[in-house]
């Protein structure tokens, strides 16, 4: 969402995707009561407006297109639209209430000032706010920062409540452009990143430029374990209020990511669910419980299938709930999409992928995890390709080299495989231990083998017990599956035919 800074003579429009997304969200939330006449007369003037027509909505058109009323309605002597009016506005009033004025929690804000131009031409001034323009586009995909525009000329630039600054700059060659933008830390002004752009300036390219550029600014900074997520992981708030105790539990979601360790998966959920409870329609907080709840069904084996299933359906209500809350939330379709392929909705799960990289193409977390769902339901080709795109981008996740190693093991590839393998940072999962034996025993690696098959028989004897429904629950294509079991034979793993 872009929040600009107000300014006189300005006229802000939102894109009608973006007004319907908020419709979906105060439609769709718990919070929101109302009958569903009321919803529909929201949806109506909402869709009016945006098609233009905002100026025809009559109280006859109204009684007749939404609340059924014949031909023959009289506003003067039926006050049914003057009724819903008011019913729907407190039930839109009293949404807003519960969900926004009870408090929010803590989302950083970044402040894209206006880049300078250093040539002092209209070439150059034309460029540099082109460039901004873009940044702020492809920044604000990111639904877990705000996007501040630049104050207007003379207002007092304190009063914008953004903690951290975009700043830059614009010099022209004769027949080249370089941008030097830098990410300020607004308390202490210290530079948290500074980098350098060149591009041409021959019109049929200057548009690609462009968007190449803002992508990768936007990435650097606001994915998951970019700039901002650092900044923020790096601070120590002592005695932290609410708003701020429940957005450090989202950092705290993308540090166990870094290890996947069931210790900290434990307490990362309970920080969660305690986020959601004091924050009911914090909906980036639900996608990442649902992922977590994820975590919980793929890697804890306790061989009983009713609390495995419990698991599963947690997840996916609440990645609902998340999605609801927030139709265009990254992570919440990254969980919905994750929670349907395991529960065998692979048609479904890819859709739901397809769709959410379109709505932000940089979010290398999303890239890579929709990679993984396509490699393996079977089309290891795209699917791969976009693993490694993402981990080119971000290389901060230890998850990108197990996805890597196991593509290379499906090439075929499998001394590249061990080298991904070793260098995956996940000693403590099963599942790694799990694809290191298949790769190891694949690829002849007889010792290393062997020491796989040990840590899964002493620490994981469910998940050896029910290798075959493990792999299964993984991988979509049936070839697949025993392709895969015959590695974990070859590595000495007793598996039933």
């Amino acid at each position: 969402m872009i929040r600009a800074e107000p300014a006189a003579g300005r006229e802000h429009r939102l894109a009608p995707e973006v007004c319907r997304a908020q419709l979906a969200r105060i439609l769709n939330s718990a919070d929101f009561d109302a009958t569903g006449r009321e919803r529909r007369f929201l949806s109506h003037v909402v869709e009016e407006t945006l098609a233009g027509r905002g100026d025809r909505i009559k109280a006859y058109s109204i009684a007749v297109e939404v609340f059924g009323r014949d031909m023959s309605f009289d506003p003067q002597t039926d006050p049914i639209v003057r009724i819903e009016v008011l019913a729907a506005g407190a039930s839109v009033l009293a949404w807003w209430w519960t969900s926004v004025r009870v408090g929010a929690p803590e989302t950083p804000r970044v402040l894209v000032e206006s880049f300078d131009d250093l040539n002092g031409t209209h070439a150059a001034a034309a460029i540099a706010s082109g460039l901004r323009q873009e940044v702020v586009s492809q920044l604000s995909k990111f639904k877990d920062i705000v996007v501040v525009e630049s104050a207007a000329k003379g207002e007092d630039p304190s009063i914008s409540p953004a903690r951290f600054v975009l700043a830059g700059s614009v010099n022209l060659s004769t027949d080249a452009f370089r941008l030097r933008v830098r990410l300020l830390n607004r308390a202490d002004n210290s530079v948290l990143w500074a980098e350098s752009y060149d591009g041409g300036l021959k019109v049929a390219q200057l548009m690609e430029v462009q968007t190449d550029i803002a992508r990768n600014v936007s990435s650097s900074l606001a994915q998951a374990y970019g700039v901002i997520f650092q900044a923020d992981a790096n601070l120590h708030v002592v005695n932290p209020p609410d708003d701020w105790a429940a957005y450090s539990c989202t950092l705290s979601f993308y540090a166990y990511r870094v290890g996947v360790d069931a210790e900290s998966r434990s307490s990362v959920r309970a920080c969660l669910e305690k986020a959601v409870d004091r924050f009911p329609t914090y909906a980036t907080a639900w996608g990442l419980l649902s992922l977590i709840y994820i975590d919980d069904y793929r890697f804890e084996f306790s061989g009983d299938p009713a609390e495995s299933a419990a698991a599963l359906d947690r997840a996916l209500a609440a990645a609902r709930r998340s999605v609801g809350l927030d139709p265009v939330n990254i992570r919440g379709r990254q969980a919905e999409m994750v929670a349907l392929y395991f529960h065998k909705e692979i048609d479904a799960a890819l859709k739901v992928g397809k769709q959410t990289l379109t709505i932000n193409p940089n979010d290398t977390e999303f890239m890579g995890e929709y990679g993984e769902r396509l490699a393996v339901s079977g089309n290891w080709h795209d699917g791969c390709q976009l693993i490694a795109e993402a981990r080119q981008k971000n290389p901060g996740s230890g998850y990108y080299d197990v996805d890597l190693a196991l593509c290379s093991y499906f090439s075929g590839d499998y001394p590249q495989a061990a080298m991904w393998i070793n260098k995956s940072p996940f000693p403590s999962n099963p599942v790694y231990h799990l694809l290191a034996a298949a790769v190891f025993g694949e690829g002849g690696y007889k010792i290393a083998a062997d020491r796989e098959v040990a840590w899964l028989n002493q620490n994981q004897p469910d998940l050896v017990r029910n290798m075959r429904q493990v792999v299964s629950a993984r991988l979509a294509r049936s070839q697949d599956v025993e392709f895969f079991l015959g590695s974990l034979r070859k590595a000495g793993l007793g598996i039933a035919d």
